[in-house]
């Protein structure tokens, strides 16, 4: 393991940041990041654990030592009648781990493909995407405690799964490294398809069956058209997330706004839709400097090529202002802002 001083970020997040981190190092295995946790030189150094960089936005440099987590490995480890374990490296590219499942009929995460990010990112989040959440499908995750370097596995209770979110993200927040998870899948699929949008792509191939695989590639194309390439223009995907809201609010705005989108969640709340929500404020397709909102999906903020995340962070900004102002509503980052 190498450590790098004064390092270049810019390759390392989808947004294409320019920024640079004090100290650098990638990790390959436990062995590495328990031998990293006993440099005494990096105890009290402030410490960023980057996976894909698929969801962060750095606005300057980063004073202290980013830790790409880069534990490669997806195996099965035990099996019964219905359904399949399947142990993933933090580092696996989320893809990679839907390829490995989906091309052996196991189901669960299809809905969740083509989700940028590595594996260690996916419980943080608790990824979602058409009806499905990682917390579905979810055992355990594993990892050290940066602090003492303990050992700890966490079971899907002790996560706190959240939409979005996870004691990862809010208590252990900057205090554990995920160096694996293991998921449960299963061997007899029940697909999931309650999402207009998957079951009006599948009905186009007039399939008499449809296989984990079909939905996974349904999911990949619906994806492909709506949301811009990072590696052809700077974007984190879904900047913020879908804001929950009471019936009650909803039907009262639904007044105003037939076309008004949301998911009833079966407790008194409304998922409203912020693609939605930002678009009917007028920022679909708009441009400031070298920022703005994606022509084809608004809650998609993108970086057209030389923007710092300072401007990222404007216009984010910018957007929830309006937001607020036009229906009362309180937009939440998805992105981790640095």
């Amino acid at each position: 393991m190498k450590i790098h001083e004064n390092y270049p970020l810019k390759d390392k997040n989808t947004f294409r940041i320019d920024a640079k981190a004090k100290w650098f190092a990638e990790v390959h295995s436990e062995n590495e990041i328990k031998e990293f946790l006993c440099l005494n030189e990096f105890k009290s150094i402030v410490k960023l654990i980057l996976g894909g960089g698929s969801n962060i936005l750095f606005t300057g440099d980063f004073p202290g030592i980013v830790i790409k987590n880069s534990i490669p490995g997806i195996k099965i480890i035990g099996e019964n009648e219905n359904t399949m374990l399947v142990e993933a490296g933090a580092g696996v590219i989320w893809d990679e781990l839907i390829h490995f499942c989906v091309g052996r009929n196991l189901g669960g995460i299809e809905n969740l493909s083509l989700i940028p990010g590595t594996v260690g990112a996916a419980p943080i989040q608790n990824i979602g995407a058409y009806g499905q959440e990682l917390k579905d499908v979810f055992e355990t995750a594993e990892g050290y405690f940066i602090e003492d370097g303990g050992f700890r596995k966490f079971s899907k209770t002790e996560c706190g799964f959240g939409y979005r979110n996870s004691i990862f993200k809010n208590e252990l927040k900057g205090k554990f490294i995920i160096t694996k998870i293991i998921l449960r899948l299963s061997k007899t699929p029940v697909l999931n398809l309650e999402y207009g949008t998957v079951r009006a792509e599948l009905e186009k191939l007039n399939l008499e069956e449809i296989s984990v695989k079909d939905v996974s590639d349904a999911v990949c194309r619906i994806r492909k058209s709506k949301l811009p390439d990072p590696e052809e223009i700077g974007n984190a995907g879904s900047f913020f997330k879908n804001p929950e809201i009471t019936e009650l609010k909803f039907e009262s705005l639904k007044k105003d706004y037939p076309d008004m989108i949301g998911y009833k969640l079966g407790n008194g709340s409304v998922k409203a839709a912020a693609g939605w929500l930002i678009e009917k404020c007028g920022w679909k397709g708009k441009r400031i400097g070298n920022t703005g909102a994606h022509a084809k999906q608004s809650l998609v903020l993108v970086n057209y090529g030389n923007a710092a995340g300072k401007e990222i962070l404007n216009l984010a900004n910018q957007i929830k202002e309006s937001v607020y102002k036009k229906f009362g509503i309180d937009l939440k980052e998805e992105v981790n802002i640095i």
